[in-house]
């Protein structure tokens, strides 16, 4: 922010000195002082801050026209404006092929907001750390956002981003997050102790298949993310990164 300058204050200093010096004759520059020296570096002009460019234009690399959305995916585009003010740039895009964005839309409705014994939470956790191992930049920005959202606390939001293992979780939560990583990073590793280590700690059959459909689902959606360089909205950054108390 610019320092504001009082004019008074310069008017005051300037009185001060011609009452000091009155009766003084005034000093002439020698012409040696007032002749400019050659090859002397005129004052310096700072130059005009160059203009922010968004991080989220355009949304993917590929240069793929937009297809006009059909009634159902319009109404979807106009949920997304009325609840959280924008529409994620993995729907924009999707938005190429109305089958592809209706399939996928579909997907993520299910497996993320439908009912299941994981909370809404859990499953948002997985998707965090499925990223967090593949390193999914729009993935991670998006969902580390949602889980600050729904936990309330920014500090799990970092840290499942940076490392889930630093989070003191319950043993569900850890046994949880283990399981997601280890499908991820070497799924031919998986046998019945990892599903065994689930039931110890309260999933039902069901429960793991919805943890392993979830990471499942987004292994594929980091891969596309990434081969496309999909640039997660700006906004997502800011949002709840107040810690409630």
């Amino acid at each position: 922010m610019a320092t504001k300058v009082r004019a008074g204050v310069g008017a005051e200093k300037g009185k001060s000195g011609t009452a000091k010096n009155k009766g003084a004759p005034a000093k002439k520059a020698s012409a040696k002082q007032a002749k400019a020296k050659p090859g002397a570096a005129s004052p310096a002009i700072a130059a005009p801050a160059p203009a922010r460019q968004r991080d989220d234009l355009p949304a993917i690399a590929l240069p793929l026209p937009p297809a006009e959305l059909d009634p159902a995916n319009r109404a979807y585009f106009d949920k997304c404006l009325e609840k959280i003010g924008f529409v994620p740039n993995v729907l924009q895009a999707y938005a190429f092929d109305m089958a592809k964005l209706s399939a996928f839309a579909a997907m993520y409705n299910d497996l993320m907001l439908a009912p299941s014994g994981l909370s809404k939470l859990e499953r948002e956790m997985i998707a965090v750390v499925v990223s967090a191992v593949n390193r999914c930049y729009y993935c991670l920005t998006a969902h580390g956002a949602a889980v600050r959202q729904l936990s309330g606390d920014p500090i799990l939001g970092e840290q499942l981003v940076m490392n889930y293992r630093a989070a003191r979780l319950d043993p569900r939560r850890r046994a949880m997050l283990d399981f997601a990583a280890k499908l991820t990073e070497r799924p031919n590793e998986v046998e019945e102790e990892d599903r065994e280590a689930l039931r110890r700690v309260g999933l039902s059959e069901r429960d793991i298949w919805d943890v392993s459909a979830v990471v499942g689902f987004f292994n594929m959606s980091n891969r596309i993310a990434s081969a496309t360089d999909m640039r997660p909205n700006e906004a997502y950054h800011a949002q709840a990164r107040t810690l409630l108390e």
